[in-house]
């Protein structure tokens, strides 16, 4: 299960973007093939109801947008990449929609969409929308490995150091989780992990079970954790539920 955790992921988001930005069309095509689930949920919640890729045309102005969002985003902006896109996918999906004068609001499109699935088979609707769903936790599950890779990295953090680091035995890695809990509800402690990128030692010896020498050998399990516990980690949340998270 820690390994499963702390695989390795590919290149970050920021970094594909990057290079999409610097002309690189293979990473561009890619991002655009990569967050079809990403944008058909954006667009989703525009609609309010399921959004197939291959046959409603909000897909493809999300799609566009998408592309937009790659060439415009900057850092310096202050968000994230993907929040930056979602608005730029919902606001050129909002506009499209106010300009389809053949279209009803939006507010009433659950209704129509209601009345289309009368029409359909009820099976092949199921289908669709548990893929679509299986597709976007699936999307969302590689996020989030990819964004605390990212995080990883600017505390001189690798995967590979963490399954090195990580305790072999239940109990040891349980005795880490609880470590690693009670840092990140010590404001001062957790603070010494999120803005110093250490993990002190010396104010943990008198306050857990754990011997020192223990907590020096686990310091990167236990940062690890530390950064899961203070982020919107859902998933890496739920893969270390069964030792004691």
């Amino acid at each position: 299960m820690i390994k499963r955790l702390f695989q390795k992921a590919d290149p970050s988001l920021d970094e594909q973007v990057a290079s999409a930005k610097q002309g690189d069309d293979d990473a561009r095509n890619e991002m655009l093939k990569q967050y079809q689930p990403f944008i058909a949920k954006s667009v989703s919640e525009v609609c309010k109801r399921y959004i197939d890729p291959k046959k409603d045309d909000e897909f493809s102005i999300g799609l566009l947008a998408f592309n937009e969002a790659i060439q415009s985003y900057s850092c310096d902006k202050g968000s994230s990449f993907l929040s930056f896109a979602r608005l730029v996918i919902k606001r050129k999906v909002i506009d499209y929609i106010r300009n389809e004068q053949r279209r009803v609001p939006v507010t009433s499109l659950d209704e129509d969409f209601h009345d289309e699935e009368q029409m359909e088979n009820p099976l092949e609707i199921s289908a669709a929308k548990e893929k679509f769903q299986l597709e976007t936790e699936a999307w969302h599950r590689k996020e989030e490995i990819m964004e605390f890779q990212s995080q990883l990295q600017k505390y001189k953090l690798s995967f590979d150091e963490l399954i090195d680091a990580s305790p072999k035995h239940r109990d040891a890695r349980e005795s880490a989780v609880q470590v690693a809990r009670l840092v990140y509800e010590d404001e001062f402690l957790c603070s010494q992990v999120i803005d110093k990128g250490r993990l002190p030692i010396k104010d943990l010896v008198d306050r857990v079970d754990v011997s020192k020498k223990t907590l020096e050998r686990n310091r990167k399990f236990i940062i690890a954790l530390v950064l899961i516990l203070n982020g919107d980690y859902v998933y890496l949340k739920d893969y270390l539920k069964g030792v004691g998270m």
